[in-house]
C-alpha cells in the first residue's frame, strides 16, 4: 500500500483511525500509533481544527486525548512564530548556535552512511517514501548540529526537501530547538535512546556514550566530511491556458490544497507553482509528484507555473482570493483566514506559554 494515499476517502479513513490513547503511549516508538496525517495538514488538505473536531467526537476523556491535541497545537504554534518572524525563521532566533564548524551537511548523513544502523535505515526510507518518524528527525538533527557541529540551516533544508510533510515552520524551528538556537539547551540523543525507541541493539558507535560526555565529545571522523545541499525542483513545463480575467479566482499553492474550499461554486481554480519559491525552498520530485496527485482532488483545477506577478497580469486582482500564509505575502487580492485549532494568535516565546492559553479555550473536560 502507498504509504500516503492521495485520494480523499483514504485520507478520511486515516482520520477515522486515530487512536489518541495508543498515540499518547507509543508515539515516540518506531512502530508507535502515529496518525500519519502530517502530509495532509502541511499541504492544507486538512486542518488541525478538522482533526481536533474528530477527536472531540470520540467522546473520550480530555486527559486521554491531551497529548495528541497538544501535538496539533505545536503545529499551530510553529505557524504563529512563522507569521510573526517571516524569513527570520531561517536564522538563529533566540541565540546563536554554538559551536559551529561548518555551514554544510555531514556527507555520511546525506549518504545514509553514519554507521548508526537505525539512522541510516531511516534516511534510506526517507528517500524512498518521503516520510521520517518525528523522533528520528530529532536524532538526525542532534547528530548534525550537536555532534558534527554543522549549523542547522543546510541540514534542515535537506530534510525539508525530502519530506512529504515538509513545513518550513515546524521543520526549521524544530531544528533550531534541537540546536539550542530556539531553546534554552541543546537536545542530545545517545545510542541507548535510539535502541530503546527504535528496537535496535547496536553498541560501540560514536553515539554510544553517556549524556554528560556530549558537550566534550570530539567530532567523529565519520562526520568530518561535509557537502553542500544539491537539490533542485524541476517544475512541469506547461502551456498556460486562457484564464477568464474577471471571474472569481481561487489561488492554491504548495501549502493550500483544500479540496472543500468554495466547493460546488462556479469559480476559477488555479494551482500556482512559483519558480522563485521552489528555488529558495527546493523539494524532491517525490514531493512535487505528491502535491500534483493531491491537487487532483480539486475539480477543474488549472496549474500555472510562474510568479504571482505574472499571473496577476491575466486576472484582475479584485477577483483573486487566497488563504493567508507566510509564503504568499506578495499576493494581491482578497485574503481569507486559515482554519486554526484555537483563536490564540501572535508570537509566544515558548510553546507552553502558547499552549496554556490554547488549552484554556479548547479544553472539553468540563463538557
Amino acid at each position: 500500500m502507498y504509504l500516503f494515499p492521495t485520494d480523499l476517502p483514504s485520507i478520511d479513513k486515516r482520520i477515522q483511525a486515530i487512536d489518541p490513547v495508543k498515540y499518547a503511549s507509543s508515539r515516540n516508538y518506531k512502530d508507535g500509533a502515529v496518525t500519519r496525517l502530517s502530509p495532509y495538514i502541511s499541504r492544507g488538505v486538512i486542518s488541525t481544527k478538522q482533526v481536533f473536531e474528530h477527536i472531540k467526537s470520540l467522546d473520550l476523556p480530555w486527559y486521554t486525548c491531551e497529548k495528541l491535541i497538544q501535538e496539533l497545537a505545536w503545529r499551530d504554534y510553529w505557524q504563529q512564530v512563522w507569521i510573526a518572524k517571516g524569513d527570520g525563521i531561517k536564522q538563529d532566533l533566540k541565540q546563536e548556535q554554538s559551536p559551529i564548524l561548518n555551514h554544510q551537511i555531514p556527507a555520511a548523513v546525506i549518504n545514509a552512511e553514519t554507521g548508526i544502523e537505525e539512522v541510516d535505515q531511516a534516511i534510506k526510507e526517507l528517500y524512498e517514501t518521503g516520510y521520517m518518524h518525528n523522533h528520528m528527525r530529532m536524532y538526525i538533527a542532534s547528530t548534525c548540529c550537536n555532534v558534527a557541529n554543522s549549523h542547522w540551516l543546510q541540514p534542515a533544508k535537506w530534510l525539508y526537501g525530502h519530506l512529504l510533510d515538509g513545513d518550513l515552520a515546524s521543520n526549521h524551528l524544530s531544528w533550531q530547538w534541537v540546536a539550542g538556537a530556539f531553546s534554552s539547551k541543546k537536545y542530545y540523543a545517545n545510542q541507548w535512546n535510539i535502541n530503546r525507541y527504535f528496537g535496535g541493539n547496536q553498541q560501540n558507535t560514536f553515539l554510544d556514550v553517556e549524556y554528560e560526555e556530549f558537550e566534550h565529545l570530539e567530532i567523529p571522523s565519520k562526520l568530518l566530511d561535509t557537502v553542500s545541499l544539491k537539490l533542485e525542483t524541476v517544475l512541469p513545463n506547461l502551456i498556460h491556458p486562457n484564464f477568464e480575467k474577471n471571474k472569481t479566482t481561487l489561488i492554491y499553492n504548495y501549502y493550500n490544497l483544500d479540496p472543500y474550499w468554495y466547493q460546488g461554486q462556479d469559480v476559477q481554480r488555479i494551482f500556482l507553482l512559483e519558480p522563485s519559491f521552489f528555488k529558495e525552498n527546493p523539494v524532491s520530485q517525490k514531493c512535487l509528484d505528491f502535491v500534483i496527485d493531491l491537487s487532483k482532488n480539486i475539480e477543474d483545477l488549472q496549474v500555472f507555473v510562474g510568479e504571482f506577478s505574472d499571473f496577476a497580469e491575466l486576472v484582475n486582482a479584485e477577483h483573486i482570493i487566497y488563504k493567508e500564509h507566510p509564503t504568499n505575502t506578495q499576493y494581491k487580492g482578497k485574503e481569507e483566514p486559515r482554519e486554526w485549532l484555537s483563536n490564540v494568535k501572535g508570537y509566544f516565546p515558548s510553546f507552553f506559554a502558547f499552549w496554556k492559553k490554547c488549552k484554556k479555550e479548547i479544553d472539553f473536560k468540563s463538557e
